[in-house]
């Protein structure tokens, strides 16, 4: 895949072989455009940069709000969980989701840095394997609630 980002492109692999229902649910939004122009809603320095939220985070869409970004997902129902061995490491992509496990619906994060924590308690299904560089400049700063300022977008992911 392909992720166009303001400051260059970030060239993503996905892991079909490990979770092969969240790569095809990011896929198919990808390829729908349903990426395009949203926010990243949630960018914790030294941790993540969250993005995904189809319904409230399109910046170009007249549902947009950046207050409720991070609480929507896509019209597609959530996704069963498929938790894998991959690790939470520097450019892992993997998806966000409630307290419960099979809630992942559009949402996901880079990490930015090693999670372990987060191992076997999310579902990665992708890795940034060029690019990384312009993942680190997406806008971090927050407010009081914890939304990014002015926040970052994905300009647009494609699938090849």
């Amino acid at each position: 895949m392909i992720l166009k980002l303001k400051d260059g492109d970030v060239k993503i692999k996905l892991f079909p072989d490990v979770a092969p229902n969240h790569v095809e649910r990011i896929k198919k939004l990808a390829n729908d455009g349903q990426y395009d122009n949203v926010v990243f809603h949630r960018d914790i320095d030294g941790f993540m940069a969250q993005t995904g939220d189809v319904k409230f985070g399109n910046s170009s869409s007249s549902d947009f709000d950046l207050r409720m970004a991070g609480t929507g997902g896509s019209s597609m129902s959530d996704l069963k969980a498929e938790f894998n061995d991959v690790p939470h490491e520097r450019g892992t992509l993997s998806m966000a989701r409630s307290t419960n496990p099979d809630s992942a619906n559009s949402q996901f994060f880079i990490c930015f840095d090693s999670a372990p924590h987060l191992d076997r308690q999310y579902t990665a299904f992708g890795k940034v394997i060029e690019g990384m560089e312009f993942v680190d400049l997406i806008k971090k700063g927050t407010d009081s609630s914890g939304s990014v300022l002015k926040p970052d977008r994905i300009i647009s992911l494609k699938s090849k």
